[in-house]
Formats: C-alpha cells, sequence, structure tokens
C-alpha cells in the first residue's frame, strides 16, 4: 500500500460559495501514481465543508439558498454573542454563528474510489469546497491511499494490480 498527502490551498471570495476542486484533486491523484484505492478529500475549517454534486449555476444558487434558509446570517446566535463567549476566541473575530449550523448539515470529507489512476466520478459529479463564511485561505487536505503499478526489471513494464493478483480473482471465472 501506497500513501500520498497534498494540502490544497484555496483563496475563497464571498460570492464564490462553490469552488470546484476536481481538477486539482485529480493532480493530486496522477501525481501519487497510485493506480487503484480511494483518494479522502477533507477540508480543515469548521466553516466549510466538502460536496460532490453537480457544477450548474441554478443548482448551485438554489443550494446557497437552501443552506441560508437554514440558517440566515440575520438571525442571532449565541456564538456570535462576544461579550458571553470566551471559549475558543481569536482577535478580530467575526459573527459566524450561520456559517458554523450550515457546515452541520454538510459533510467535512468525501472518500472516492480510483481506478486505473482516475476519481471514479458519475457524469455530472464535480468535487466542490463549500464555502460558508466570508472568503480568506482555506486548506483542504487530500490523502490517496491504494496500489501503485509495479514495474518489473525483466520487462521495465507497469503492471496493472489486477494482473498481479490474477490468482484471486481465478476463482470467479
Amino acid at each position: 500500500m501506497r500513501t500520498a498527502n497534498r494540502m490544497l490551498r484555496i483563496e475563497t471570495h464571498g460570492d464564490s460559495r462553490f469552488i470546484d476542486l476536481t481538477r486539482r484533486v485529480q493532480e493530486v491523484v496522477e501525481q501519487s501514481g497510485i493506480e487503484t484505492g480511494i483518494v479522502n478529500v477533507q477540508t480543515q475549517h469548521t466553516t466549510a465543508a466538502i460536496a460532490i454534486n453537480e457544477d450548474e449555476p441554478l443548482l448551485l444558487e438554489d443550494l446557497v439558498s437552501t443552506l441560508v434558509g437554514l440558517a440566515p446570517g440575520t438571525r442571532a446566535y449565541r456564538h456570535d454573542d462576544f461579550a458571553v463567549r470566551t471559549v475558543n476566541m481569536t482577535p478580530g473575530e467575526r459573527p459566524n454563528g450561520h456559517a458554523h449550523c450550515q457546515a452541520l448539515m454538510l459533510r467535512t470529507s468525501e472518500t472516492l474510489n480510483i481506478v486505473a489512476g482516475r476519481i471514479q466520478l458519475g457524469r455530472w459529479q464535480r468535487i466542490f469546497l463549500v464555502e460558508l463564511d466570508p472568503g480568506r485561505q482555506r486548506s483542504v487536505s487530500v490523502l490517496v491511499m491504494g496500489a501503485a503499478p509495479v514495474v518489473t526489471p525483466m520487462t521495465e513494464r507497469w503492471i496493472p494490480v489486477a494482473e498481479r493478483h490474477q490468482e484471486a480473482f481465478d476463482w470467479m471465472d
């Protein structure tokens, strides 16, 4: 088993709530040399999420509207009452209770299959970083795990995983 990890740095903006990471994640998979395995994409933040969905502008507007409807930024949140709250405070902190509540409805990571060195996504599926707070620099961890092809000294060619372990599949015939 082989692993590879890369931290992606993404600069988000207040108006870009769904940032397509698919191409960047596929590049990490290709650079890893892993042919068969999984890739896990994980945000390092509590006010951002990772989601798999369709990159269709009207749908993305609908998704944003749904999240805002669930936890609007105009509602009062105890997390934003800096006169009362004393835990996990940072200098210059902005009120963002709504973003934390929206994040609770989403996932912090997604795990996808890799076959023949490609992420196995459906026809319309894309990997998104979902920004739920005002824009800033975000970090997304991409961990690739699996089997890489083997080069034999005699042939100096790549041997696919299935060919290396054919005996494990012979009983299926």
